[in-house]
C-alpha cells in the first residue's frame, strides 16, 4: 500500500488532526492508516493487531498497557460504544468497531443506577470485551461525561488500539473469516515480533475452549421487582441489563438465577409464571445445565422467552442443532422478516445461529429470517408459548422496533394462574 499524505486518509480527506505526522518507530509499510484522527498521533503508545493467519496492523496504543489474545470480531453499529463495550456477549472477543471515529460523547458514570438498581447507562459492572480496535479516536464532549474512552480502558486495564484501517480489517473477517488474534499494546519503540506474538495465540486456549459463561453470570439468585408482580425466572448466560430492565418495566418481577440453576416451580412462596434465557458469550453447546433447564419437561408449559443465546438454547432442548457463522451479526441495522410480511430492524450480537434444517421433530417452527443471508432469526412452538428471538428486542444499542416480543411474553406470563 502506498503512503498517502499524512495529513489525509487515503481517499484524501482531510483528518481532524492538522498536525498528524508519521511516527518514526513505525515502518509506513506496515501502517495501513495514517491520518489518524484527534489527539491519537501525539500517543506515547504504540499497539499491533497480529492475527493467526499471519496478517499484521501497527497503530497507536490507547487504554491500558498488555497482551490480550481473543477472537476478533467486527460490529457496524455506529453509536452505543458503551453498551456494546459492556456487553456480557462479547466476552472473550477483540471488537473492532467500523465506524470511523468513537469517544466523541464519552462515558458516563459507571455507578449511575436506575430505579431498579441496575446500571444506568451500560450492560454490565465492566469491560467485557478484551481488547478495542478502531479508526479514529476524538476527546468527548457530553454533559455526562465523567472521562474518556481513553481513560476508561486504561481504568478497566483494556488495551486498544486507534488508528488501524477497519475497512480493511473487516473485509479481511469477513473473507477470511472469524480469527483468533492478539492485541499488544507498549511503548513506542518496543514492538513485538510476529513470532513473539504467534507464540501467544499458539499458547491461548481456543474462543470455543473457554467457559465463558461463569464469568458473567449472576453466582446466586437475586430477585427485583414488587412483591406483588407476576414473577419471571431469568436463566443468567450473562444478560444485558436493559433485558431485565424491559421485563420490570412491563410490571413484572425478576428471579434472576446462576446459568446452571434449576428453575424452580416457587420461590418464596411466589409461583414462578414464566421463563426468560438470555444473551450471552461462547459456544451453545457447552452449556448442558442450561439445555436441561429449558426442556418442554423443565418448563412444564409456562410461557418461555430465548433472546440471542438463549435463542440458540431454546432450539438445543427441543433437538434442534446450532452451527458457527463466518463473521457472525454484530451490529444495530440487522433486518428480521416475519411470515406475515413484516420487517424490523434491530440489534445483533451473536456468532453462532440455530441450522434450521434441524427443526423437524422438534415442535418449533421458523418465525424470523434474516433476508440478507437466510439465518434463522426466530423461533416459536405451535402453541405460542415458546417464544424466541435470535435479535435483540432491547435494543441498548439499537432500535427497540421488536419490542413487541416482551409485549407478547408479558401477556402470556400475566394469563397464567396465579
Amino acid at each position: 500500500m502506498t503512503p498517502t499524505d499524512p495529513r489525509t486518509d487515503e481517499f484524501g480527506v482531510a483528518s481532524l488532526s492538522s498536525d498528524a505526522t508519521l511516527k518514526p518507530d513505525i515502518p509506513s509499510r506496515q501502517l495501513w492508516v495514517i491520518a489518524l484522527v484527534g489527539n491519537a498521533d501525539d500517543s506515547a503508545l504504540a499497539g499491533t493487531l497480529f492475527l493467526e493467519d499471519g496478517t499484521r496492523f501497527d497503530s497507536r496504543g490507547f487504554g491500558a498497557v498488555g497482551r490480550r489474545v481473543g477472537e476478533v470480531v467486527f460490529t457496524t453499529g455506529m453509536v452505543g460504544y458503551p453498551e456494546s463495550l459492556t456487553d456480557p456477549s462479547f466476552r472473550g472477543q477483540i471488537l473492532t468497531f467500523t465506524f470511523p471515529l468513537l469517544g466523541n460523547y464519552g462515558v458516563p458514570s459507571t455507578k449511575a443506577r436506575d430505579e431498579h438498581g441496575l446500571p444506568k447507562f451500560f450492560e454490565s459492572d465492566e469491560v467485557q470485551v478484551r481488547a478495542v480496535v478502531v479508526r479514529g479516536l476524538t476527546k468527548a464532549h457530553h454533559w455526562q461525561s465523567q472521562r474518556g474512552l481513553d481513560e476508561w480502558l486504561r481504568d478497566e486495564d483494556v488495551p486498544g488500539l486507534v488508528g488501524v484501517d477497519t475497512r480493511r480489517l473487516t473485509e479481511h473477517l469477513r473473507e477470511r473469516g472469524v480469527v483468533r488474534g492478539v492485541v499488544d499494546v507498549h511503548p513506542s519503540g518496543a514492538s513485538p515480533s510476529d513470532d513473539e506474538l504467534g507464540r501467544a495465540i499458539a499458547r491461548a486456549p481456543s474462543y470455543e475452549e473457554e467457559a465463558f459463561v461463569p464469568q458473567v453470570a449472576v453466582s446466586a439468585p437475586v430477585t427485583y421487582g414488587p412483591a406483588g408482580a407476576p414473577l419471571v425466572a431469568v436463566l443468567d448466560c450473562g444478560v444485558k441489563a436493559s433485558i431485565v430492565r424491559n421485563l420490570l418495566d412491563r410490571r413484572l418481577a425478576v428471579l434472576r438465577l446462576p446459568f446452571d440453576h434449576a428453575v424452580p416451580d416457587r420461590w418464596e412462596g411466589r409461583r414462578v409464571r414464566g421463563i426468560l434465557v438470555g444473551n450471552g458469550p461462547g459456544d451453545p453447546d457447552r452449556l448442558e445445565t442450561t439445555v436441561a433447564a429449558l426442556t418442554p419437561e423443565a418448563i412444564d408449559g409456562r410461557p418461555t422467552l430465548g433472546i440471542c443465546l438463549g435463542h440458540q438454547l431454546v432450539a438445543l432442548a427441543r433437538g434442534a442443532t446450532t452451527y458457527k457463522l463466518k463473521f457472525g451479526h454484530r451490529g444495530q441495522n440487522k433486518t428480521v422478516s416475519f411470515p406475515d410480511g413484516r420487517s424490523y430492524i434491530v440489534s445483533e450480537n451473536h456468532g453462532y445461529a440455530v441450522d434450521a434444517g434441524s427443526l423437524h421433530g422438534t415442535g418449533l417452527e421458523a418465525w424470523a429470517t434474516n433476508p440478507d443471508d437466510g439465518t434463522l432469526e426466530g423461533l416459536r412452538d405451535r402453541r405460542g408459548r415458546v417464544l424466541a428471538l435470535q435479535g435483540h428486542p432491547e435494543g441498548h444499542p439499537g432500535p427497540q422496533e421488536a419490542g413487541f416480543v416482551f409485549d407478547r411474553f408479558a401477556e402470556l406470563v400475566r394469563k397464567e394462574a396465579p
